[in-house]
Formats: structure tokens, sequence, C-alpha cells
């Protein structure tokens, strides 16, 4: 007992050391004497609060379990500082613009400014977050009760003791991590705590390293023997596990919100990134360097049964070094405690920017200018966030009975927070991204990993049922969490990650791909990818002056009234104007909402910021952004696929033209060979005759009389087939002269009907008509248009198959005179209806008896006389319109 009254002792003084450093750090930046503390070193330091307790004590017990495979949790974050130092430095030159607060805020502002998906990233973050905060109350704890117990195999853990550490952190981070509303400026207190908190457990774990080595292992060379005929000296790697644990350390160093606090928020210089990219991972290799030595030593030499995650405490311990296990506590303290002080303040920062104050200002009523200071509600909002947060933390803790391995709750935490990568990574690098393909990733990834690995690392029983853990929910076997989509045999981490990432990214990409970004969502896609050329771009707002006090009154709610002044004096400095208050320009706006933004985040300032100017306009720069990233593309997206629908229309219409030209050809050759034998017959029978009459001797009158008609009826047909080519002739070409004259409709049908219908077969053609609508006055070339009528009776006459053929004249006076011709017959088929106004188109041969020249003939006069013809499909038989112009026809008197 007096060992842990020495302890808690020891950590009270600790405690107020670091208060007092924190309060130092704070007083010199508030009096300008803060270049010490945004050192590159400093900067360096505060990235060790990635080496929480997991790392600390946890590192030993994975060495332990598993070899050298607690390498890979350095390995991860050393690459991305070394191999990946461009996209750090891309994160924080964009966090630098776009006044970013947490990772949510990345996500949110990148989307165009989507509440909706920062809440989905904080719930995530948070929930992600929760087993990690667990993880290092459970260390402290362990570490507590190793002392209070005195048993180094036990290990017990006390709920009280968990519940008083996580009030203590709480209370520390509520003091120090909310002095400054806009979490945008630097913790100059919090970082500079952090920072020495790193050396205190660096120095520690290295205290306790060379105790090992050179105080119970006889220095290096037995080090090395004692861990050559240890079971650790055996090298093995399972190359699968390894590279998933790489890859998803690394994923976290980008995505944990702690990290991304230090990382991004808490930069105030990019070359720092330089001194980071070497020194950190020197850091690392420090913490790892006594991993293996201190844990071969406490399987010598401390009982079976020893908690090997408290190796680094037990050691000096079982020694009597109770000083340096002293020391060795608070190296693990100061590991937990940075992590959760630091995890609390960015946690608390994404709720109360994305869930407390848009429900806030939607309650409230009056939006951006409801009454009173705002300052007060965010502070109260990330005071009880940050209580909330620890609070969860330990809830974790009771629910989950603490893990028998630090390390696995830790992978667990990892694995949900790496959930944010895909909609990172393609903010910054994919145009296409959009808010609907981030939503539906982290949708898909993060309800994958809590089914598959958060849910069962609770426990059986405890909220997930056995029967699904070993079944399947409903007894479906492939739904196991295990072994989801019947994959089993795959170690459950590793089992886990993939699924969630490759849902993640998969319903990333194809939902992008199927949405279209907005406006906004396309301009701050342009902001992120091209950062470096467009980080100081203005933002789009416009205003009228007469907001500009409303702007002031709501500045001064959130920055506080000396701030507010401070900026809007200095903006109408800027611009020239008389008093204090600056015309709302785009860059004033963009100004304000940038400073808003750090305090309560990118998407409630542009709401707050809306809400007063009423809309945004797309300044030149914006327009520049756009232009030259996301408008280009979807420009030339547009071009390639109107070219390709046009090369569709054009393939389509030369295919088209194709079998139209290749019917035509066909069509001509029938009339070839039908004219040559129009031609042919007449003249055979015209020279067989003339021959006869010629040579033959003592022929009866009466013979001579037959021969010489049949030679007079051969040359009229021929006469008549001649004529038919030579007035198409003449009208193609456009050198018929037209005799206008006035006439009733009727007596052209009139003539028509009779000269059509004179023969047998035509008195067999029904014909009905109404003469009351034929009552129509035309002055046009009435011959010209007889002959389209006679035509068209002439084809029904010939064509139509009916048993009772019948053809029925419907005359329309409109604004147009319009006479449809429309049979009884089967009509004409579909594929022959677009060539039966060509030269040599027949529409049956076996019923032909011309050469096909007639519609060909009829379409000429009516282009001749300004009107038309067309063949009508649908009407049951075979139809045709004939269309004159309301200038040739009026109403008979």
């Amino acid at each position: 007992m007096t060992m842990l009254n020495t302890l808690v002792a020891v950590c009270s003084l600790y405690a107020l050391f670091l208060f007092a450093v924190a309060f130092a750090a704070e007083r010199a930046a508030l009096r300008g004497y803060a270049r010490w503390l945004r050192s590159p070193m400093v900067y360096t330091l505060s990235l060790s609060i990635y080496c929480t307790a997991w790392t600390f004590y946890g590192a030993v017990g994975s060495a332990v379990r598993t070899g050298f495979e607690y390498l890979t949790i350095y390995l991860g974050p050393s690459l991305v500082l070394v191999g990946w130092w461009w996209i750090l430095r891309k994160l924080v030159r964009i966090g630098r613009s776009q006044r970013i607060t947490s990772v949510a805020d990345l996500i949110s502002s990148r989307y165009g400014k989507s509440n909706l998906l920062a809440v989905g990233v904080t719930i995530l973050a948070v929930v992600g977050t929760t087993p990690y905060i667990a993880l290092q109350l459970q260390s402290v704890t362990l570490s507590f009760e190793v002392f209070g117990v005195g048993d180094l195999t036990r290990g017990e853990e006390d709920g009280h003791t968990a519940l008083w550490v996580a009030a203590g952190l709480a209370l520390f981070t509520v003091i120090f991590g909310t002095r400054n509303l806009d979490a945008n400026e630097r913790h100059n207190g919090v970082v500079m705590a952090i920072a020495v908190e790193a050396v205190v457990k660096l120095f520690a774990l290295l205290a306790v390293g060379v105790f090992v080595v050179w105080g119970l292992s006889g220095g290096i060379s037995g080090t090395l023997e004692r861990i050559d005929a240890s079971s650790l000296g055996d090298w093995q790697i399972d190359g699968g596990r390894w590279a998933g644990l790489m890859m998803l350390s690394a994923a976290a160093f980008l995505c944990l919100p702690r990290i991304f606090q230090v990382l991004v928020v808490e930069n105030d210089d990019e070359s720092h990134l330089r001194t980071a990219s070497w020194a950190f991972p020197l850091y690392l290799g420090l913490m790892s360097l006594f991993v293996v030595p201190i844990a071969v030593t406490g399987l010598e030499r401390l009982p079976e049964g020893s908690n090997p995650d408290l190796f680094v405490l037990t050691v000096p311990l079982a020694e009597g070094r109770d000083g340096l296990a002293v020391l060795s506590f608070l190296g693990g303290f100061s590991s937990a405690t940075s992590m959760v002080i630091v995890a609390a303040i960015a946690l608390s920062t994404m709720v109360s920017n994305h869930v407390v104050m848009p429900l806030w200002l939607r309650l409230a009523g009056g939006g951006a200018m409801v009454s009173g200071d705002v300052r007060h509600v965010v502070l109260l909002a990330r005071r009880l966030s940050i209580i909330g947060v620890v609070m969860l933390g330990y809830l974790y803790y009771r629910l989950s009975g603490g893990g028998e391995a630090l390390s696995e709750i830790g992978l667990v935490s990892f694995a949900g927070v790496a959930q944010v990568l895909p909609a990172m990574l393609g903010g910054i690098f994919w145009r296409g991204g959009s808010r609907v393909g981030a939503l539906t990733g982290l949708t898909l990834g993060f309800g994958c990993w809590g089914y598959t690995l958060l849910l069962p690392s609770v426990g059986a029983g405890v909220i997930m049922p056995d029967a699904w853990l070993l079944d399947g929910p409903f007894g479906i076997g492939w739904l196991r969490p295990t072994a989801l989509f019947g994959i089993s045999g795959v170690d459950p981490l590793l089992h886990a990650v993939f699924w969630s990432l490759a849902l993640n990214a998969l319903g990333f990409v194809l939902a992008s791909l199927a949405s279209f970004p907005g406006p906004l969502e396309r301009l701050q896609g342009a902001q992120f990818i091209n950062v470096f050329e467009h980080s100081t771009a203005p933002r789009s707002w416009t205003g009228r002056v007469a907001e500009t006090e409303d702007l002031m009154i709501m500045a001064q709610r959130i920055l506080g009234a000396a701030d507010a002044r401070a900026l809007f004096e200095r903006e109408a400095e800027r611009q020239g104007a008389s008093g204090s208050l600056p015309a709302p320009t785009p860059g004033f706006l963009g100004a304000l909402e940038r400073e808003l933004a750090g305090s309560v985040g990118a998407a409630t300032a542009h709401a707050m910021v809306g809400q007063i100017v009423g809309g945004m306009s797309v300044s030149v720069e914006d327009l520049m952004a756009v232009a030259d990233e996301t408008a280009q593309l979807m420009e030339y997206s547009a071009r390639l696929e109107a070219q390709s629908q046009e090369l569709a229309r054009t393939a389509a219409q030369l295919r088209e033209a194709n079998a139209k030209l290749t019917r035509l050809s066909v069509q001509k050759d029938a009339f070839l060979s039908q004219i040559s034998h129009e031609l042919r017959t007449p003249m055979t029978s015209i020279r067989a005759f003339s021959e006869i009459l010629r040579d033959a001797e003592g022929l009866a009158r009466q013979d001579k009389s037959r021969y010489a008609s049949i030679i007079h009826d051969e040359a009229i047909r021929l006469t008549r087939l001649l004529d038919d080519l030579l007035d198409l002739s003449v009208l193609e070409n456009g050198q018929v002269n037209l005799n206008l004259r006035e006439g009733l409709l009727s007596e052209v049908l009139d003539r028509a009907v009779a000269a059509a219908a004179a023969d047998e077969q035509g008195a067999r053609l029904r014909i009905v008509r109404d003469a009351a609508a034929e009552q129509v006055m035309l002055n046009t070339d009435l011959d010209r248009l007889s002959q389209v009528f006679i035509n068209l009776v002439a084809n029904a006459r010939k064509y139509c198959d009916a048993e009772a053929p019948r053809l029925e004249i419907r005359v329309r006076h409109d604004q147009r005179l319009i006479v449809d011709f429309i049979d009884n017959g089967s009509g004409i088929t579909p594929e022959a209806q677009d060539v039966i106004f060509e030269k040599f188109s027949r529409i049956s041969d076996q019923k032909a008896g011309g050469a096909g020249l007639g519609l060909a003939i009829c379409r000429q006069i009516m282009t001749r006389l300004g009107g038309g013809i067309s063949y009508l499909p649908g009407q049951g038989g075979a139809a045709f319109r004939v269309v004159l112009p309301a200038d040739l026809a009026m109403a008979a008197q």
C-alpha cells in the first residue's frame, strides 16, 4: 500500500508538472514568445502521441505473442513520413488554406461542405477511437493494480481506478484543451505538454532497456545470445499479415483524429514536415529498440503466466528496482494520457462543430443572427464532448472487461478509423469523387467494420448473440462475422480490414461515377486537388453593404468583440474605406468564413455566412479553378459523348442510305430490264407487222387495216413510255412551264377517275367521294395535277388486292388543301415505303405493267406546284396524301 500511495503522489506531482508546463507555454504564446514553441522538434515530438500505451506496454506483449510482428506498427508511419511526404504536405496546405479543424472538417469541406458527411465521419471517429481510449484506461489501471496487488501474474483491473483516471484526464483536457475557441489555432500548452511527455516516455523505455541489456543480460552480446536461445529468435514472417498490418498502421497514421490534430491542425509551418520525415522514424526506432530484449528477459525471469503487456513495468519490480519501475510507470502514464488528451480535443471539436452547433442553429430559430454570445455554447459543447468521449472509452472498457492483449484492442481502433482513407485520398487526388460516393463508401465500410470486428471484440453475448458468431445471423453461415461471404480460415483482423475497405472503396468509386457533383463540390474539388495553385483563392461569397453590420454582430458572438473588430478594421483599412465596416466583397467574406471555420467548423461557418449573405456568386478565381480541373474534364467528356452520339447517328444514316441504295440498285437493274422489254416489245411488233405489209401480196383489206391498227397502238405505247422518260427528265431539271388556270377540284378528280378507270378492271374499283368537300376552286396547273390524280387512281386499280376493291378520296381544306387516296388493300410493305417515290421503284414486279416512273413523276410535279405527296402508313391499305398550299385553293363561291 505504501508503494501505491507513493505512486499516487508521484502521479499527482507529475500531473502538476504538466499543468505548469502547459500553463507556461500558454502564457509565453500570449506574450509573443512562442517561436521556440513552434520549432520543428516540438512539432516532431508532438507526433509521439502515436506511441500510446499500446506501443509502450503492448509492443513487448506483441513481441512475446507474435515475434517481430510488432515492427509493422512502427514501419507503417515511417513509410508514410518518408515515402508519402508529398501527401502530408498537401494535407497540411489544405488544412491551412481551408482552415480545417478536424478530419471530419476535411471530408466535409472537400465534398461541398456537407454537414451530413461531417456528422458521419464524426460518428465513425468517435466509435473508432472509443476502443483506443479504453485501451489507455486499461493500461493505466493495470499499472496501478500491479503496484497495489503486488502479484506480477495477475494484473487484475479495478473499475474504480479506471473511473478516477478517466475523470482526471477529462479534467486536464477541459482546462487546457478548450482555452482557445479557434480550433485552428495551436493549443500551445497541450502541444508543449505532449512534447514533454514524449521525452519522458522515451527516456523511461530506454532506461528500462539499458537496465535489461547491461544490468541483467551482460551487454549486447549476452542479449543477442538470449534472443537466439528464446522462441523469439526464430525469425518467422507471415507476409500477408505483415503487409496488412503495415498498410493498416499507415492508414491509421493519416486518419486517426489525434494524429490528424497534431499533424495537420497544429502544424504551423510546412517545413516542419521535412524535420519530421527523418526525426519521427528515428524516434520510433528508439522506442522499438529494446522491445525484444525486454520481452526475452521477462519470459526468463518472471513467473509463468505473467502478463507480457506489463513486462516493461514488472521486470524492474521483480528485480527490486522500484525507482525504475516508477519511471516506467510514468512513461506508460504519459503515453496513455497524451493520447487521451489529444483524441478528446480532436473528437470534441468534431462533435461541437458538426453535431452540436448545427442542431443549436436550427433549434435557436434565429439562425446566425440569434441573440446572445455563441462562444459559450461552443465552449460548453466542447467541454461536455470531452467528458462524453472519455466516458465512452470507460464504458467500452467496462463492457469488454478489458482485453488480454493491448495490441489487439488497438488494431480494432485502427481498422475503424481507416475507413476514412478512401474518401480522404479520393478527395485530394480524384476530381470525380462526390458527396454521394463518400457517404456510400463510409456507410458500407463502417457497417462492415462494426459487424465483423467491433461488435465481436466487445465479447460474445454482450451485444452480438453467441449464435451469430458461431452460425451467422438466422443460421446463414456465409454471413458469419469472422467468415463473411463464406471465406473462412483467414485472420479475423485481416478478414475485417479487407472486406470493410474493399466495400468502402468500391462503394465510393461506383457511387461517385453514378452521381454528379454539385457546383460547390466542384469548386472545392478544384481547390483541394490543385491546392498549391489555388490555396489563396478567395471564396465566392457576395453580399450587400447593409449586411456588414449583421456580419459584425455574428463575428463578435463567435470570435469575441475585440478579435471581430480587429478583423473588420483591418479589412476596412485594406479596402481604403472610411470607418470600421468594410464592403462585403468576396475576398472579405471568404476571409471571414475561414476565421469562423476555425471556431465552429467549415460547414457551420459556411451555413452561418450563407444565412446572412443569402447566396453565392462565382468569382473569377473559382471559375478558373473549375475551368482548369472539373469543368474541362466534364466539357471534354460531354464533347466526346456528343461526338460518339453523332458518329452513331451518322453510322445509322449511312447504313440506312446504303440499304436504300442497295434496293434502288436492284430496282434500277429491274427497271433497265423492264424498260428494255417495254421498248423491244412494241418495236418488235411494229417491225414485224410493217414487214408483213411491205412484203405480203394479196392481203385482204381487212387484214391490212388490222395490222396497221396494231402498228399504231404499239407506236402510241412506245411514245407514251418515251414521254414519261422525257417528262421526268424535264421535271427534274426544272425546265417545265406551268399552265396556271382556275378550275374546280371536283372536275379535276372527275377527269382522273374517268381516265384511270376506263377499262374493265377499272370498272371493278368502287370509288367513294364526298362531292360537297370537293367544291374547292384551284388556281394551278390543272393538267399536271390531273396527271398526279390519274396515277394514284391507276395504282389503286392495279395494286389493290382486296376481293372488293375500294378507293376512298377524302378532301380536307384547312390551312392547306389535303387530298387523301386510301384503298382497302394490303398496302405497301414498310421496307418499300421509303423508296416508292424513286425513279426505279415499282411496288410489285408481278403486277407492274409500267416502268415504275409514275410516283417519281408525281413527286416532281407536286414539288413544282409548291405542294407535296407522301405515303401514309397505318391506314389499313395503301394511302397517299396530296397537299397543295392554301394560296392555290379557295372555297367555291
